[in-house]
């Protein structure tokens, strides 16, 4: 299609996307990792339990900041430059985490490591949309999304054994090793030229002022902070309709298949994490079964999303987007109606269960990028792209809260029963995300 690359321009797909891939499989394994490293730092530092836990929920909130700041910066500065500053940042954060002797310099560590972590996933998915044909962008989809996926399933699984191996401050020289991807991101990235436009520095701290307000009140359900955030989100909305060039395009929510796009993703995200929350919370305490074992049980699910990241590619180019939507959104309702009925019954069931979810999980969220691709015009990628990452690690967090909320609430039952009823709820809610794809996604096209 000569015509399609005259407008997108050209790259060396089939070098940058593996490598992009496994920037963003480095990248988003450095999220879960610390999970399991949290009782230790918990331990050596004497910390309570809330204050250990923003090693891993500051992280995800500076990160997902992050990720639409730099999807939107690429609208005007070249990629190349943007992901360049990233992995510096997140290397040099990695190296000096690594000599971290107090806890304060741990979370400043984390945190600086998020700022240039977010670079990877948005800019991932810019690139993919700007350079790539709508005829071949669904593999390159595929391949980023499913590298997501897969250090989601395996953070836990090689953060346990390498902080029960070496301790939990060689956690942070494996994401160091970005850095030695430079040269090579250097040889490969396209060139490009810098183009007119400004940073909305105000709509970025609202943006940044409502998402963190929201996502403490869900930890701490300090009315306040709700208040806040809606406080924030209201004069982001005001100063947006007055900006020229505003942080976050208001006039993106005017188009229902996007908001409709962005619900689906959210409630992808919400269960996939829900369920990786859940699923080691049960097989401990329910099946009492050793972390090493907790890993093997999760290890299947996360490394068939990676070997089906080019069938899922090859499923978009040729059959379409909405197709391979369908099946992802049915392959997470099947696992969540699975952990439901027979979940609770025997442990190994987590890991055939775990499949469903995990190839759901990355079919739908590469078919959701692609088409989000393909339904924004030139100028809102960057802005559009951006806001469907925030969008989803968000849900991430919420479902997190809800079944920790789920789990905590039901006190009076027995695990089993608990359990059980968690998986209810998000098989309704991917039963929402059924309905919104049928009648706002599907029938649109």
């Amino acid at each position: 299609m000569p015509g399609e690359e005259a407008r997108f321009g050209t790259i060396q797909e089939n070098r940058i996307i593996p490598l992009w891939s496994l920037t963003v499989w480095l990248v988003v394994m450095n999220t879960t990792m610390f999970n399991v490293a949290l009782p230790s730092v918990i331990s050596q530092f004497d910390l309570s339990p809330t204050a250990g836990s923003w090693i891993v929920s500051g992280y995800s909130i500076v990160f997902a900041l992050s990720t639409i700041t730099f999807s939107r910066l690429s609208d005007f500065i070249p990629i190349g430059r943007l992901l360049m500053t990233g992995l510096v940042i997140l290397g040099i954060a990695s190296i000096i985490g690594y000599f971290a002797n107090n806890f304060v310099f741990v979370l400043v560590s984390r945190m600086v490591q998020a700022m240039g972590a977010g670079a990877v996933p948005g800019l991932g998915m810019v690139l993919a949309t700007r350079y790539i044909p709508i005829s071949r962008r669904g593999r390159a989809m595929s391949f980023i999304s499913s590298a997501a996926s897969l250090g989601f399933g395996l953070g836990p699984v090689i953060g346990g054994g390498i902080t029960q191996l070496f301790g939990w401050n060689f956690l942070f020289i494996v994401t160091g090793v970005v850095l030695l991807l430079l040269p090579v991101f250097k040889i490969y990235l396209p060139v490009e030229q810098r183009r007119d436009g400004s940073f909305d520095f105000v709509g970025a701290l609202l943006t940044g002022g409502g998402v963190t307000t929201l996502l403490l009140y869900l930890s701490s359900f300090a009315f306040w902070q709700l208040g806040l955030s809606v406080l924030f989100f209201t004069i982001l909305v005001l100063f947006s309709k007055k900006k020229v060039d505003p942080f976050i395009r208001i006039n993106l929510f005017k188009n229902s298949r996007y908001v409709s796009l962005l619900f689906v993703g959210l409630i992808a995200f919400m269960t996939h994490f829900a369920f990786l929350f859940v699923m080691p919370v049960m097989l401990a305490n329910l099946f009492h079964k050793e972390p090493a074992v907790i890993g093997l049980v999760i290890f299947p699910g996360a490394m068939l999303s990676a070997f089906a990241a080019i069938y899922v590619g090859r499923w978009i180019d040729r059959f379409g987007n909405l197709p391979v939507m369908r099946a992802g959104i049915l392959s997470l309702l099947i696992s969540a109606v699975l952990f439901s009925l027979l979940g609770t019954k025997a442990f190994y069931m987590t890991a055939i269960f775990y499949m469903f979810t995990s190839i759901g999980f990355s079919s739908l969220t590469s078919s959701l990028a692609n088409e989000n691709s393909r339904i924004l015009s030139k100028d809102e990628v960057g802005s559009g792209m951006g806001m469907l990452q925030l969008v989803q690690f968000f849900g991430g967090a919420l479902g997190v809260a809800i079944a920790g909320l789920l789990i905590e609430g039901q006190r009076a039952f027995t695990l089993e029963v608990v359990y059980r009823n968690v998986f209810i709820f998000y098989t309704i809610l991917v039963c929402i995300a059924i309905s919104i794809y049928h009648f706002k996604i599907k029938k649109k096209v």
